[in-house]
């Protein structure tokens, strides 16, 4: 099923357009971290975590967020197997993406998510946050770290 709003990286940015804030997704089972950027697209700030009951409800939350903060993009992690192939999370992952753009018409990217809880768990020691906190907010700081990714590639 082909969307309209689902683009490579590269088209993203043209859509998107400079000055704007764009919208990490870190998507798992059950909780969904969330990360801004700032309107430059240079810094991603871990948000929030929402807890996945019903995607409707989810749908709701996230158009809340998307209208309060004029989020003009989202990104959302893709969790290709460390050998670059495509495996049933990563499938998941595009499924995710095409639902939400479904309910959208921002447009949406997904970017290789590799290692991003490990280094978001990594960093938050480096800041000296204890093990409860991190175990509490890894999905958060793993969109920012996502979304971080995808900023540096912007910014090269």
């Amino acid at each position: 099923m082909e969307t309209i709003n689902l683009c490579d990286n590269k088209d993203f940015l043209i859509k998107v357009g400079k000055n704007s804030r764009i919208l990490g997704i870190d998507p798992g089972k059950k909780n969904i971290g969330l990360s801004v950027s700032d309107p430059n697209q240079k810094i991603a700030t871990p948000f929030k975590i929402i807890v996945m009951k019903k995607f409707k409800q989810f749908l709701e939350e996230l158009n809340n967020i998307i209208r309060e903060y004029e989020i003009k993009g989202i990104v959302i992690g893709n969790p290709i197997n460390m050998d670059g192939t495509s495996g049933p999370r990563s499938q998941s992952a595009r499924d995710f993406a095409q639902n939400i753009s479904k309910n959208t018409k921002l447009p949406i990217t997904l970017w290789d998510e590799r290692l991003s809880s490990e280094g978001a768990f990594n960093l938050m020691g480096d800041l000296d946050i204890n093990s409860s906190k991190k175990s509490k907010n890894l999905d958060q700081h793993a969109a920012a770290f996502i979304l971080q990714g995808y900023l540096d590639f912007l910014n090269k």
